[in-house]
């Protein structure tokens, strides 16, 4: 089988490299996005796909947009029976879904139809969910509403970041898509429906969503704190300087205005307090509480914003 695989980030290189050692099957192509601005120098530095891609001898594309007529040409050129896609970063239009004769297959990291969009691992943790897990899907012209293939299902740790959740997910998506290739390939691939009374969604994150708003309770911005763990962070201003918060635990039975810091920096909140145990001074490397405070005293009553 002769296989096309679209993909950019990190999460994607397990599925890729899966698929890639699998005998029987042939990566024709892989298709990322062009190399970006990185690090403080700004350097433009490759994507983790075309990294492996590149390693593993396979042509790599980097078309600035799929929908371009010389990125269409060239993916059909490359004669594929399948396209693959995950964490690419574009939707395809119909003119690449029309191209490869047994379809477009996406791997995405929910149990669709939750968590539609950009940013699922995020939102399963800020939104309290016990499980998530992996889909693959049949891909059409809208964002993540093709018919499911298989699903498999992932347990929430109660300490689990974004960063923890996502490397979980990614050697799951990877298993599970090498089944699936496989059903596809002996024409056994289930298909069903989305659900749409049950879609939810979850939008891009931007670096504004870290900021951390004292007046909601402690158990939603503690899972803030680890969904946006290691990107954008939780973030807050203690007596003007940035702190981004790696590391907290709710306390309940506290009492004080939203930000005000009590004993043990304990942080009140709109619902119970927050006790910090790990954060990042602007400039600074990471460290535990009492290393911070042993440079920054602080006393309580003081008010974090």
């Amino acid at each position: 089988m002769r296989i096309a695989f679209l993909g950019t980030a990190e999460l994607a290189v397990p599925c890729l490299e899966a698929v890639a050692k699998t005998p029987g099957y042939e990566i024709v192509a892989v298709v990322t996005q062009p190399d970006r601005p990185k690090g403080r120098d700004l350097k433009p530095a490759p994507p983790p796909v075309k990294v492996v891609g590149e390693r593993l001898g396979i042509p790599v594309q980097q078309p600035p947009r799929i929908r371009e007529p010389a990125a269409i040409d060239s993916l059909r050129a490359a004669r594929p029976d399948l396209v693959i896609v995950v964490a690419y970063g574009q939707i395809l239009p119909k003119s690449v879904l029309e191209i490869p004769r047994l379809g477009c297959v996406n791997v995405h990291t929910s149990l669709l139809p939750r968590w539609r969009g950009a940013a699922p691992i995020q939102y399963a943790i800020l939104r309290g969910d016990r499980e998530t897990g992996v889909t693959t899907m049949y891909m059409d012209e809208h964002m993540d509403t093709g018919d499911i293939i298989l699903q498999r299902a992932q347990l929430i740790r109660d300490d689990d970041t974004s960063a923890t959740l996502h490397d979980r997910l990614a050697k799951l998506g990877a298993e599970l898509l090498v089944e699936t290739v496989g059903l596809i390939a002996e024409g056994k691939a289930p298909r069903a429906k989305q659900d749409e009374t049950r879609a939810t969604y979850a939008k891009k994150i931007v670096k504004e969503d870290g900021r951390i708003d004292w007046a909601r309770s402690a158990v939603e911005i503690e899972r803030q704190i680890r969904a946006f763990n290691p990107w954008p962070s939780a973030y807050a201003q203690l007596s003007g300087l940035l702190l981004k918060i790696w590391r907290a635990e709710v306390v309940e039975n506290v009492a004080g205005n939203p930000g005000e810091i009590l004993a043990d920096f304990v942080v009140a909140t709109g619902h119970s307090g927050l006790r910090i145990l790990e954060l990042q001074p602007a400039n600074s490397k990471r460290m535990p509480i009492d290393a911070f405070l042993r440079g920054h005293p602080v006393k309580p009553g003081t008010v974090m914003g």
